[in-house]
């Protein structure tokens, strides 16, 4: 159970907040490569500020806060030049950097430009890797942007799903090392939602939990596994700081502020081996609806079943209020490390998960269970009866309202008709 302030500590995002202090020393992903090829210009929120994320017609990406220097305009309703951005109020310019340089009417007034120096709008740090747009916001220099391995795996289909939650990142987060809820919420509640009743999930028996450079690690063994099987050899990574890798699909919990959680999937499904090769042009990004027409949650898929354990939560949760049991000790593990990363900022460190080296930084491994198959594959046959895999080559899983363009792609990478969405055990 933690106390009050401790909560508030560690669930506050804001400027000058001592976990948004250690939230600004990393990336987050915040947008998608092919969106910004539609559309230039974005606003995002990030860590309880409001920012414009923009490409260039040079293709440079940009990061500065959302209004403008001169009278506070929207930048949202700019538009990009061959350099930069440009307000729609009076012709202003701005660099990927936030340097002013262009003022229309101050230029032809005052040659010397004296006032472009005193223009500059705050600007972030972006980055394009594996489809998505990261974005640092925290003091330079900055660190580097993990290059996990997974990025590299060739031969499949890749696609990035962004959903907007309304509640604190950290009981999304947290999420990520409670392997219990699988068997509830996953298991023996899809299973009720789906109108089966039949014979309870496997029951969980033995959990471990261990930290690593990249974050945590929870193993478990069920009544329908034993010590040989890789959710116990292997395990799932909580990945430092607002990370999930689950051994084929990343997933982050990025804090637009103490209220709003940005989730985002980043999935990726192998291919058969009569796919291959397969080169991906382009990785399609969607946004996920959360919610039915009528209001209620959408629990048909298992990141939709997710959202509705983290708002269930409230918009904050009270942790003062928790009875916490031995399958919670993952969650002590990973509250007791933000708290030293607020400590380590505050004495001028790095915290846990910053990287520093470029030469360590390319193709990054994480515990993966599978990655043979990652590597080689599967005949379409043999993929089509494996246990695990198969469910994953028929249909979308994680999201619901995955568009008909993306779906056409799948089918198209992997070759075989994507089935009705339906609730499903993992």
């Amino acid at each position: 159970m933690l106390s009050a302030d401790k909560n508030r500590q560690l669930t506050e995002v804001g400027p000058g907040t001592p976990m948004g202090e250690v939230m600004r020393r990393h990336w987050h992903p915040v947008a998608a490569v092919d969106a910004l090829a539609r559309e230039p210009i974005q606003p995002v929120r990030l860590l309880g500020e409001d920012w414009v994320l923009f490409r260039d017609r040079s293709g440079a990406y940009g990061l500065v806060e959302r209004q403008c220097a001169h009278r506070r305009a929207d930048l949202a309703h700019g538009y990009v030049e061959d350099q930069g951005i440009r307000c729609h109020y009076h012709g202003w310019q701005f660099a990927p950097d936030g340097r002013c340089i262009a003022q229309p009417y101050e230029d032809t007034v005052d040659p010397a430009r004296r006032l472009r120096a005193k223009a500059s709008l705050k600007a972030g740090r972006v980055r394009a890797l594996a489809g998505v747009l990261w974005a640092y916001v925290g003091p330079l220099p900055a660190p580097e942007l993990p290059d996990w391995e997974p990025f590299h795996w060739p031969n499949g289909f890749v696609q990035i799903v962004f959903a907007e939650v309304p509640c604190n990142w950290l009981q999304a987060q947290e999420n990520s090392i409670d392997p219990v809820h699988f068997e509830w919420m996953h298991a023996n509640w899809g299973r009720r939602l789906a109108g089966r009743d039949g014979p309870p999930a496997p029951k969980h028996l033995q959990l471990a939990f261990e930290e690593f450079e990249h974050g945590f690690i929870y193993k478990r063994i069920s009544e329908d596994t034993d010590a040989n099987n890789p959710l116990w050899t292997v395990g799932r990574v909580c990945l430092w700081p607002h990370g999930f890798f689950l051994g084929d699909h990343f997933e982050w919990r990025v804090p637009v502020d103490d209220t709003t959680t940005l989730s985002v999937l980043w999935s990726y499904i192998r291919v058969p081996n009569e796919s291959e090769p397969f080169v991906q042009t382009e990785i399609p990004s969607w946004t996920a609806p959360t919610r039915r027409p009528d209001g209620r949650w959408i629990t048909s898929h298992v990141i939709n079943q997710d959202i509705v354990a983290w708002v269930g939560q409230g918009a904050i949760a009270d942790r003062t209020r928790e009875t916490l049991g031995a399958s919670d000790r993952g969650i002590a593990m990973i509250r007791r490390q933000y708290a030293n990363d607020i400590e380590a900022v505050a004495a001028g460190r790095d915290p846990k998960g910053v990287m520093r080296e470029p030469a360590a930084n390319h193709a990054v491994p994480l515990p993966s269970d599978h990655r043979d198959f990652f590597r080689d594959g599967l005949p379409r046959e043999q993929y089509l009866r494996h246990p695990k895999w198969q469910l994953l080559l028929q249909q979308f899983v994680f999201h619901a309202g995955q568009p008909d363009h993306v779906k056409r792609a799948c089918e198209a990478a992997l070759g075989v008709p994507q089935l009705d969405p339906a609730v499903v055990d993992l």
